[in-house]
């Protein structure tokens, strides 16, 4: 979009209401007057919006109104925003607290901070003010949003996971939602948050190094792009990783890493890349390890087929509520392959591949923690079964509003044991080895 297009599209500020809006409409006619389009075109952004606001000053000074220093300070910067930014939304995405922006109509704008969900006291002035907004976003992307397609999921230049769904399949009005770009975690980071404690970073740092393939499994927001990343770090830097994702996340900082990331189809519906897609391809690119974002479909069965057959320490995520869910999950969604496999088939091949589940869980006080760490304990098509090697014990929730509990460790398994011995990990002192079944927790999933 052109500078002139964007500074004169018709706009209405919607955090004051429709005659604020005709006030930043005016303020916005009036810089479009002065200012010499050419010249501000050739400027970085930065410099851009330095300049807009210097002679959006000079305006209100000749101009009016009479306006508080606080209040025109955000005039400009309403003005400013509308023109070359995404108005009212534009704040919350400078506010590095902010993990979610949720729009849900022009009147209900929702954000996630700190895990908790909240209502702000704002709101677009109109509909049309929300389609042009949205409009803006998804043309960064080159797509669009229209009747014929009312819905886009797309991810921008800076990093956020856009998704906008329109009416007629919602009944709500035009919804936005923005998912921040997640910042970088270490392990030892997650510790001060409470994600985990001492003794499961070490012994997850071991089995990442020792090449033990690992499923994260939790529902949506737990984080699980997160702990993925950090595990990720553990990788020796000699080692070729290919990471595969729909909306590229992952920061890995090691020297020889390929990034690849899916394509939605194009406007007339040609030129879709899908995971499955990439999933195969990276198994022509001599990986050392793999690492899948999510999987959610048909590129599970060659993920399980990569992590049997030498791509071992691979690591990949799934929706699931538990460890037991993701197991089944993992079949169910290694099924809807166009390779019809018997289910007895592809819970062989699950026995072969996974090793280890992380299992994390938002909690209601917005803390997301590793709530299990369990070790696939079954052979060929046998059911599954599951030794668990940690455990979150949780108590009611607090007089503060927090949830506090406990940690239960139980011995590994001889056979993790003797594999993390030959790779030269030591062993987390609080698991200890079995010296038999007896002491393991184990039970049989569904």
């Amino acid at each position: 979009m052109s500078l002139r297009a964007r500074i004169s599209a018709p706009e209405e500020s919607g955090a004051g209401g429709r005659e604020d809006g005709h006030l930043v409409a005016s303020f916005r006619a009036k810089l479009l007057e002065e200012i010499d389009l050419t010249e501000m075109s050739a400027l970085a952004a930065a410099e851009r919006r330095a300049r807009l606001e210097r002679v959006l000053g000079h305006i209100i000074s000749r101009e009016g109104p009479v306006l508080s220093t606080a209040e025109r300070a955000q005039l400009i910067r309403r003005v400013v925003d509308e023109a070359l930014g995404l108005g009212v939304l534009e704040p919350l995405l400078e506010d590095a607290s902010i993990t979610e922006i949720m729009v849900n109509g022009p009147d209900q704008i929702y954000i996630e901070r700190a895990g908790r969900v909240e209502l702000l006291p704002l709101r677009f002035a109109s509909h049309e003010q929300l389609m042009q907004t949205i409009e803006r976003i998804v043309s960064t992307v080159n797509r669009r949003v229209d009747e014929s397609n009312p819905m886009v999921d797309a991810r921008l230049p800076s990093g956020e996971r856009v998704n906008v769904i329109i009416p007629p399949l919602s009944l709500t009005g035009a919804t936005l939602t923005i998912r921040r770009f997640p910042r970088a975690y270490t392990l030892r980071e997650m510790i001060g948050l409470g994600s985990l404690d001492e003794q499961m970073l070490l012994l997850l740092a071991g089995l990442v190094q020792a090449k033990f393939n690992l499923i994260v499994s939790g529902a949506t927001g737990t984080g699980k792009t997160t702990l993925l990343n950090a595990l990720s770090g553990l990788i020796p830097d000699g080692e070729r990783v290919i990471t595969i994702e729909d909306s590229a996340e992952l920061q890995l900082q090691q020297s020889h890493v390929i990034r690849l990331e899916s394509r939605p189809p194009n406007i007339e519906g040609r030129g879709q890349v899908t995971i499955r897609d990439l999933v195969r391809n990276s198994l022509r690119m001599r990986p050392d390890r793999i690492i899948v974002g999510e999987v959610r479909g048909g590129e599970t069965l060659d993920m399980l087929q990569a992590m049997s057959t030498g791509h071992d320490g691979s690591l990949a995520t799934v929706h699931a509520n538990s460890a037991e869910d993701a197991l089944t999950r993992l079949q169910t969604l290694a099924s809807m392959s166009e390779v019809k496999v018997p289910f007895e088939a592809l819970r062989d091949q699950i026995n072969s591949a996974v090793d280890v589940l992380v299992q994390l869980t938002r909690h209601a006080d917005g803390t997301r923690r590793v709530t299990e760490i369990a070790v696939l304990s079954s052979n060929g098509r046998e059911r599954f079964t599951l030794a668990t090697v940690c455990a979150f014990r949780a108590r009611p929730i607090a007089a503060d509003g927090r949830v506090y509990g406990v940690y239960e460790y139980h011995p590994l398994p001889r056979r993790v044991a003797d594999r993390l011995y030959m790779a030269g990990q030591p062993i987390p002192q609080a698991f200890g080895v079995a010296a038999s079944d007896d002491q393991l927790a184990i039970r049989e999933a569904k």
